[in-house]
């Protein structure tokens, strides 16, 4: 094999995807979320993160001919018990679907290193369903940062420690996704950036705005350096005047967006899109 083969290869443009369950969003994504490699989703609270990893899970039992990976999920979590029922929701938009939450297992998470331990455990499992109709096609984490959170202090010893465990966690994530060819999902959060400086960015580390906050993505430029794609969604309130009987009430609306943060096969670009209750999807602009 010659080394360009082996580059294109492993290029997330020509690797398999899982569809988002949209086409205006697998659109903007280049088909979907690439396998055999990192996706991080960034947001704050309330964006739609969580929402948008729950419709995967689905979508990733598809057979590849809709834009699946016709297998199973693994959904690890760290902070909220598993969202089963709004899970049952969204599956209503998957009739073809049988049994969909029997193929999704899940894991809670108590610290960084019990990830690192649980995902080491992982390989036995992956191994032995490959090729299997059971195969594990797709892994989520839910999230990364709150695994973190009150694990290590703020000084030198400690962020070294930390940065070396996220290249562990990294490399053994990038190590399964290219050994079994599974599609990675890792949800992480925003902290408040308080200088004035716009447009700012270090590398991987770049500020959004969202609820008319400045943010940037928790755990710095270390772990920005360990995913392939950074998905940020970001939300704002708007005011909506309309009449009600000869009279002009004012009400709230929300509108959700999702932008290519960065990825090694995409462009900086974004859309807007709406959570139902049957389903996520995308504006056409």
């Amino acid at each position: 094999m010659k080394p360009e083969d082996l580059l294109q290869r492993l290029s997330p443009t020509h690797t398999q995807k899982c569809t988002v369950g949209c086409l205006v969003l697998d659109r903007l994504l280049g088909g979907g979320i690439p396998c055999n490699s990192i996706t991080e989703l960034v947001a704050e609270s309330g964006c739609g993160k969580t929402q948008i990893s729950l419709q995967l899970l689905l979508s990733a039992q598809l057979p590849t001919s809709l834009g699946g990976l016709s297998g199973s999920s693994i959904y690890l979590y760290s902070e909220s018990p598993f969202p089963v029922r709004r899970l049952h929701q969204l599956s209503s938009s998957f009739p073809t679907l049988h049994n969909p939450l029997g193929k999704i297992l899940t894991h809670p998470l108590h610290s960084a290193h019990h990830l690192f331990d649980v995902l080491s455990q992982l390989d036995s499992l992956l191994s032995s369903r490959l090729d299997s109709p059971s195969q594990i096609k797709l892994i989520v984490i839910d999230s990364i940062a709150a695994l973190f959170r009150f694990e290590f202090e703020n000084n030198p010893r400690d962020l070294k420690q930390r940065s070396g465990l996220f290249f562990r966690i990294s490399s053994k994530l990038k190590e399964q996704a290219r050994r079994f060819g599974l599609a990675v999902v890792v949800i992480n959060q925003v902290v408040d950036v308080m200088n004035d400086t716009d447009g700012l960015r270090i590398g991987n580390s770049t500020c959004w705005y969202t609820s008319e906050r400045k943010v940037c993505a928790a755990l710095g430029l270390s772990w920005a350096n360990c995913v392939n794609t950074r998905l940020f969604l970001s939300r704002q309130e708007e005011r909506v005047a309309r009449e009600v009987n000869g009279d002009d009430c004012f009400s709230t609306q929300t509108r959700r967006f999702i932008r290519v943060a960065f990825a090694p096969h995409l462009p900086d670009s974004y859309c807007e899109f709406v959570i139902s209750r049957e389903k996520i999807f995308g504006l056409e602009r």
